[in-house]
């Protein structure tokens, strides 16, 4: 029996490229149609875009930098201050919203009825709050609550405590930190074949070491034993002691952190955290309570089985959930406009006022924002892959 030939309009194979296509033209039209728009005004105003504003003077200060930075400096260096101020609010903001929401979706399944209902508490309150509100809590009514700079109240170290910041000691390099910098370097080498063999021999003989208390003692040890060795080699420590001292109207010295930074790290920490562990809550209630049984039954104690047996199946559904969670703290960081830390999106706004430019500073900012997010989620997208492969 000869076989018909079914025509191309009537082929579900056909009709579904010709429907992709006909839609990426549409969204390409559009896309053209917004830019031809854009362009067109901007040129109407005497305003191409152009990026060489960023080679000029910025002209104002920053409060805060992890770099050199005056107002004789560039709007560039400027744009970078930014960018780093939010990668460093942003990277300690996942580690420790990390660690206490872990610490608080275990509390939350705790059997012990006190412990339990502070943890069910703190998520209720804390999820209900809108981050701006908590914010603004944190830097008005408890940073800025702190006593006056002449007040000022000392802890050991010493630690000086007032509404302009929190000033402690801080290591400061001196000649032999280069030299001291290769021995940490190669601690992280010993901490990494530390690991990878201990992974190993947990995966030959079905009971994982603590793997990593093990690269961390093995990294530490070397730190230790480096600056030892450096500091009776060369009578000189990596790094001096920096006290702070009040000086007139400010603090100089050792390791300030202001009442901003403060407020914005605080409030990032507290917030994502609630949302982190009801992640790590619900992750933990997937695992089948058969494999908690067969735990007990093996003789694993309640750490045993949460470390070996639970947590490493709960990472399965945690992660992707988790991914967003980080995601989304780095871009409320933005909101440090409101409490005056300078981050991108506040330094941006002070270029884009003093240069009109507001495309362009528009586009840099959505440039940088979609590199951190798509950098996060590279990194967590091959974490999830590495622990699925583990599992099998």
């Amino acid at each position: 029996m000869k076989e018909t030939t079914i025509p191309f309009w009537r082929d579900e194979r056909v009709l579904q490229w010709i429907a992709q296509i006909a839609f990426l033209i549409a969204v390409l039209g559009f896309g053209w149609y917004l830019y031809h728009n854009m362009m067109t005004a901007l040129a109407q105003r005497g305003l191409l875009p152009s990026f060489h504003f960023l080679s000029l003077t910025a002209g104002f200060d920053i409060g805060e930098h992890l770099i050199d930075y005056d107002r004789s400096s560039t709007y560039g260096r400027a744009f970078l201050v930014g960018i780093l101020n939010t990668i460093e609010v942003s990277v300690l903001g996942i580690i420790f919203a990390t660690i206490f929401g872990i610490i608080v979706g275990i509390a939350r399944l705790s059997k012990n009825w006190l412990i339990n209902k502070l943890a069910s508490i703190y998520i209720e309150i804390i999820r209900n709050i809108p981050l701006l509100v908590l914010l603004v809590f944190w830097y008005t009514g408890v940073f800025l609550q702190f006593p006056r700079l002449k007040e000022a109240k000392y802890l050991p170290g010493p630690t000086i405590i007032s509404n302009r910041g929190i000033a402690m000691p801080w290591g400061k390099p001196t000649e032999t930190w280069h030299i001291y910098l290769y021995v940490l370097a190669l601690g992280l080498v010993l901490a990494a074949i530390v690991w990878w063999r201990l992974t190993l021999i947990g995966k030959r003989t079905g009971r994982m070491p603590l793997v990593t208390v093990w690269s961390l003692l093995t990294f530490l040890g070397v730190a230790i034993i480096g600056w030892i060795a450096i500091t009776l080699i060369t009578h000189q420590a990596p790094l001096a002691l920096d006290r702070p001292v009040l000086k007139g109207l400010r603090t100089r010295g050792g390791l300030e952190l202001t009442p901003e930074f403060m407020a914005l790290f605080s409030g990032l920490v507290f917030y994502t955290a609630a949302f982190i562990a009801e992640v790590v809550r619900a992750g933990i209630q997937s695992v089948s309570k058969g494999q908690v049984e067969a735990a007990r039954a093996l003789g694993l104690n309640g750490f045993q089985t949460l470390r070996l047996v639970v947590f490493p199946q709960a990472l399965r559904v945690i992660v992707p959930p988790l991914t967003s969670q980080y995601l989304n703290l780095t871009k409320n960081s933005s909101l440090a406009v409101f409490i005056g830390f300078p981050d991108l999106y506040s330094v941006a706004g002070t270029i884009h006022n003093q240069t009109g430019r507001a495309v362009e500073v528009t586009i840099l900012m959505m440039a940088v924002y979609l590199s951190f997010s798509l950098a996060t989620s590279v990194f967590m997208n091959w974490y999830n892959k590495k622990i699925r492969l583990v599992e099998r």
